[in-house]
């Protein structure tokens, strides 16, 4: 009988596994919260939902996801709404849909927040993309 090969996946699965010594439901869990928060990004995701729907208070779910992930969860969703923005914007989307597309209520509130993750307003990003096309 052969022996199956184990991938490089699961090779960091079971690394991770020990390294962090978590409960497997609860990194189970965290992971099936951060494939809702991919999903659902544009939706309001509230921490405390996440929490509750992985069974694990607030603070711990916050620890055990930045453990797994290198991010809080906040810090995880921001970084995709701007990721996802991103996209939007090169693709010709208006600033403003872009902005409530992506999960913002505020447009100032989008413009500061992806102005601090890349170095651009959303206005100079999108003129910056434009230049680059010709």
């Amino acid at each position: 009988m052969t022996k199956r090969s184990v991938t490089y996946f699961e090779t960091e699965l079971d690394r991770i596994y020990s390294e962090l010594s978590l409960r497997p439901e609860h990194y189970a869990r965290v992971r099936q919260s951060k494939a809702f928060m991919e999903k659902f990004y544009s939706d309001k995701v509230e921490l405390d939902d996440l929490a509750e729907a992985a069974c694990i208070s607030r603070f711990h779910y916050v620890r055990i996801f930045q453990r797994v992930y290198g991010l809080t969860p906040r810090a995880y969703l921001r970084d995709l709404r701007i990721s996802k923005a991103k996209e939007l914007i090169k693709q010709g989307t208006p600033i403003t849909q872009t902005c409530f597309d992506v999960g913002y209520e505020s447009v100032p509130t989008f413009s500061s927040v992806f102005k601090k993750c890349t170095g651009h307003t959303p206005t100079a990003y999108q003129r910056l993309q434009h230049s680059n096309l010709e």
